[in-house]
């Protein structure tokens, strides 16, 4: 029963609403803090610094899935939204849409007088894999109302290990809003989404066994991939890669050495990005306790045939 409260505890609830595009890149690499206005019209106004120039950057016309993507205007008020930097009147008041997964990222954030909710977030998105640990800080900007997406997120052991005691760990789960399933239709070889429904979830392991901080702790990417169609189903096995670095010819896996992992995936259509932590499979491996958690997954993805990573009986 005590596992089995723990297997609960892994269950990471997002909230979102829409599936196109994603919250919007803004900008990378601010230099300073960055401030957020909303006028009467619905126009919202970025003002940061890049490269030694503060910029004034409009935003207008999409809120959760409708009207695609928002429009942005970089010269400040020469383009189509009406609206100029120099007269810019914030109506914006404060944010009232509650914490959810991915608050953490949120820089500066309000809400417009017709109840809609305006955010920037700031994280590394491109970083590389294999134990990366830096990239461009993307300023990214949403707009939304109700709730935002739904991320489920499971951990337990790969079929494949070191051992039959010794497994790698594995994780999976869905990503859906409101019940329809967030799922790419086309993309590159490489995981690259070629349509607007495409989302990439992007893992990082605390500590991990690519290399540790001689002090404190430190994030590092494993990798990224996609949420697939018919249920927005993905998963991942914490394993050495072909691709990964090496120390005496061993592959390294990338698995977290304090147990802790966190994902991170831009939101359907101009809604806030999401992170979730969580925790690894306990130690040590279980088999029966891996039998619960391939129940779980087949409940989670009822079709065999795309059911992430073919869960079946462990060898005893």
């Amino acid at each position: 029963m005590r596992r089995l409260i723990f297997l609960l505890t892994l269950v990471v609830l997002l909230a979102v609403t829409g599936v196109a595009q994603a919250s919007t890149l803004i900008t990378r690499n601010p230099q300073g803090p960055v401030k957020l206005a909303v006028n009467q019209q619905g126009v919202a106004m970025l003002t940061v610094r890049v490269n030694g120039e503060t910029q004034h950057i409009l935003a207008w016309g999409a809120v959760n899935m409708s009207r695609g993507r928002l429009l942005l205007d970089y010269s400040g008020g020469t383009g189509s939204s009406g609206a100029n930097w120099q007269t810019f009147r914030n109506t914006c008041g404060p944010y009232r849409g509650g914490a959810f997964p991915g608050s953490k990222l949120i820089v500066a954030s309000c809400t417009a007088r017709d109840g809609s909710h305006w955010a920037v977030q700031q994280w590394q998105r491109s970083i590389l894999n294999y134990g990366g640990t830096t990239g461009s800080t993307e300023v990214r900007l949403s707009h939304w109302r109700g709730p935002v997406a739904d991320l489920v997120v499971f951990s337990d052991w790969s079929r494949y290990g070191r051992s039959k005691t010794e497994k790698f760990a594995h994780l999976f789960g869905t990503y859906s809003w409101q019940g329809k399933p967030i799922g790419v239709g086309q993309a590159t070889p490489e995981g690259v989404p070629l349509d607007d429904k495409g989302r990439n979830i992007y893992l990082d392991a605390l500590n991990s066994n690519y290399g540790v901080p001689a002090s404190g702790f430190q994030w590092r990417r494993v990798n990224g991939f996609l949420a697939n169609r018919p249920y927005g189903q993905f998963c991942f096995e914490i394993g050495p890669k072909r691709q990964a670095p090496t120390l005496l010819g061993q592959q390294f896996s990338g698995e977290s050495t304090v147990n802790r992992y966190r994902v991170t995936s831009p939101g359907p259509g101009v809604t806030p990005d999401i992170r979730v932590e969580f925790a690894g499979p306990p130690s040590p491996y279980d088999p029966n306790w891996q039998l619960t958690m391939n129940d779980v997954q087949r409940q989670l993805v009822p079709d065999p045939y795309a059911n992430c990573g073919s869960p079946r009986a462990p060898t005893f």
